[in-house]
């Protein structure tokens, strides 16, 4: 398939494509004429990669769910290094909620304050 069919078939823009080719998340094949041309498996990947991206991974953090699949698993997530990269992710979420918290706490803690100071005012 066309590279446009195999951004229609997994749901993201030819440009998206081009991108994950050129960060080596995809390999196409090229036809005598230059074309280059996906298959099947090549929809996995990228809707795989689709999906990742959306939970807050970078495309390089993507490679070790690709390498999964391509050593023709079923699920991109089952090899160690997927697991791995689970639980980075996740601990950077873990940090990112820690400091949101401390900020809400001191944004808090300000407004409690201007609010106080501004009673004893009136």
């Amino acid at each position: 398939m066309r590279i446009s069919d195999l951004a229609a078939e997994a749901g993201v823009t030819v440009k998206a494509v081009r991108y994950y080719e050129a960060q080596g998340l995809l390999k196409p094949r090229r036809e005598a004429n230059g074309y280059r041309t996906y298959d099947a498996d090549d929809v996995v990947v990228v809707r795989e990669v689709k999906a990742l991206l959306s939970l807050g991974l970078t495309a390089e953090q993507t490679y070790p769910f690709i390498e999964c699949l391509r050593a023709g698993n079923e699920r991109a997530d089952v090899c160690p290094a997927s697991l791995t990269a689970y639980r980075t992710r996740i601990a950077d979420v873990d940090r990112r909620i820690a400091e949101l918290t401390d900020l809400r706490a001191r944004l808090t803690d300000l407004l409690t304050d201007a609010e106080s100071w501004r009673t004893k005012q009136l």
